[in-house]
């Protein structure tokens, strides 16, 4: 059949499968907006306030549904507003489609009004690029987008159509959407080494990265864990990839991480890395990181193999699959002694905060008790983030995203509405800091304009909280620029922006502020008003070994000395 450039698009989503895009319209792609409009019973579009909130919202749908998210946007400003959520996907292996348009091909390359070479700008934070100039192209490409978006491992692709292909015609012929590809490259000698490595173990320890909720591979992760009778870390990506009600689940590990993990880490012989790439914020000083143990490395990159950790073995493959042949060459292991010794770490060195009045940490566990661990999370990015991972407890995938690896402030709200249009069955919440919430905040006028029931958390200390306690332990306390003491009334923002909004101060209004919240159903903001020096705790200073992990009590003897 005869199609435009415009059904083109159009019709290629209806295949993917795509039932929700994020976007805001310009002139270049109003030729898309305008078939999007006549298959709107089909295709629901989210108009939001900002192209950066829709890249945040195509992300939040992706990481909540596991599906390709997609986001639209026009030439020039459009689509440079499209970047830092496009980064934010990238770093974290989210796969998305990001779909531009620009200038018609005659006028490319000229300074035209609003021309950007936005496949030029985006070329290192996408897996693929592609600028279509010719219709006929157009179908296939867009295909292939989505294909490289969810295969491997997965990521951002960006495909920008100029505005004259958008408007031609050709012929187009339907196809069915092709199968993600699992990718398994590791041989039959690298398997058997392996298991061995892991029998002749007696103080292993996992490590669970996020490449584990990628693959699905929470059922295999768990018999992992029993056959070979070993803690348990992830993390911030990893979490909800392991049940963490478990009793061999330790925490986060790294600069945040819990005392368990850093040091049960520290002390094993043998350390399992499942889908987890070794991030600085992970290892701290990297020839101090497990220095004791042998390292099994399983990620679906090979790339990231001997990367910034050296591996003795190394399992390149899809994670769910290289699991289930290595369970099957593994027999039950018994390590009760160590199992003991990260018992008595556990109970030595509990995460604890002053419960006397209201904190992060407070609202977190509050969450947790109120939703029954039920809710999924989103997260800006700072102290909240890290009180988020460790205060509320994961125990199913896809139920905590966040921005690891770029640690995107503003990337909570947009996509916490991503993930409540993924996942309407679920409660949404999105927590923010003050600082964080400043960036995107009129975000909460797309959720309050199509009624989007999610709670937005605000942790208001009135400073950017994780600048100001590196300010405070390192750098003399000299609070340069982290002071937002200002008469901004973000309940007042939220109820002018059409969501309704409920101010706690205390720690008695935090559970029934939360219960009214969910009652009402429709977007609704808790602002929640905490001193401006609570600090994030555990901690490891940047650079340091993970061992040297310290806590509240910890710096007080230090600066009682």
């Amino acid at each position: 059949m005869q199609l435009n450039g415009a059904e083109i698009v159009v019709e290629c989503l209806k295949e993917q499968g795509v039932d929700t895009v994020f976007g805001y319209p310009g002139g270049t792609i109003l030729n898309i907006y305008d078939e999007l409009y006549k298959h709107s019973d089909e295709i629901r579009h989210i108009l939001t306030s900002h192209e950066q909130g829709a890249a945040h919202a195509a992300d939040g749908y992706a990481r909540a549904t596991g599906r390709v998210g997609v986001c639209l946007a026009t030439s020039g400003p459009g689509a440079t507003n499209l970047v830092t959520g496009i980064a934010t996907a990238f770093m974290d292996s989210i796969p998305v489609v990001a779909i531009t348009a620009n200038v018609t091909l005659p006028m490319l390359g000229k300074d035209s009004f609003q021309e950007v070479d936005i496949a030029g700008v985006t070329m290192p934070i996408t897996k693929h690029g592609y600028i279509v100039k010719n219709v006929e192209e157009l179908a296939d490409t867009l295909r292939r987008a989505f294909t490289i978006a969810k295969s491997g491992r997965p990521g951002p692709v960006l495909v920008d159509i100029t505005k004259d292909v958008t408007a031609a015609v050709c012929e187009y012929t339907p196809k069915s959407p092709e199968e993600r590809k699992p990718v398994y490259r590791c041989t039959e000698e690298e398997l058997q080494q392996a298991a061995e490595q892991i029998m002749s173990a007696r103080r292993p320890f996992i490590y669970l990265g996020g490449g584990a909720i990628a693959s699905g591979a929470y059922e295999e992760v768990a018999e992992f864990a029993e056959l070979i009778d070993a803690p348990v870390c992830d993390t911030l990506m990893g979490k909800g990839a392991f049940n963490g009600r478990s009793p061999r689940y330790t925490g986060m590990i790294g600069m945040h991480g819990t005392k368990t993990s850093n040091l049960g880490v520290s002390r094993c012989d043998l350390l399992i890395a499942l889908g987890a790439r070794f991030s600085d914020r992970v290892i701290g000083n990297p020839k101090k990181f497990a220095e004791n143990a042998k390292i099994i490395h399983l990620d679906i990159d090979a790339a990231e193999i001997n990367k910034n950790i050296r591996a003795d073995v190394s399992l390149v493959g899809d994670l769910k699959l290289v699991l289930k042949e290595l369970n099957g060459r593994i027999t039950p292991q018994k390590h009760e002694e160590w199992m003991q010794e990260i018992m008595d770490l556990k109970a030595a060195y509990p995460l604890k905060y002053d419960d006397s009045r209201l904190s992060c940490p407070y609202v977190m566990e509050t969450i947790d008790k109120v939703t029954h661990g039920e809710a999924l999370i989103t997260t800006d990015v700072g102290q909240h983030q890290m009180w988020a991972a460790q205060y509320y407890c994961y125990t199913k995938p896809r139920t905590f995203l966040s921005s690891g690896g770029l640690g995107t402030m503003g990337y909570g709200l947009g996509a916490c509405i991503g993930a409540q249009l993924g996942q309407p069955d679920k409660l949404c919440i999105n927590i923010a800091g003050d600082g964080c919430f400043r960036m995107n905040m009129n975000e909460l006028a797309t959720a309050s304009r199509y009624n989007i029931p999610i709670i937005q958390v605000v942790i208001n200390n009135h400073v950017l909280g994780m600048v100001r306690q590196w300010q405070t332990l390192f750098y003399g306390k000299r609070y340069s620029q982290t002071v937002l003491n200002d008469s901004v009334d973000f309940c007042k923002v939220a109820e002018g922006l059409g969501c309704g909004a409920i101010r706690v101060t205390e720690k008695e209004q935090m559970e029934p502020a939360l219960r009214e919240a969910i009652a009402m159903k429709r977007p609704v903001l808790i602002e929640c008003v905490i001193p401006e020096d609570d600090k994030v705790f555990p901690m490891v200073p940047a650079g340091a070994p993970i061992a040297e992990v310290f806590d509240g009590d910890d710096l007080a003897k230090r600066e009682g000395q």
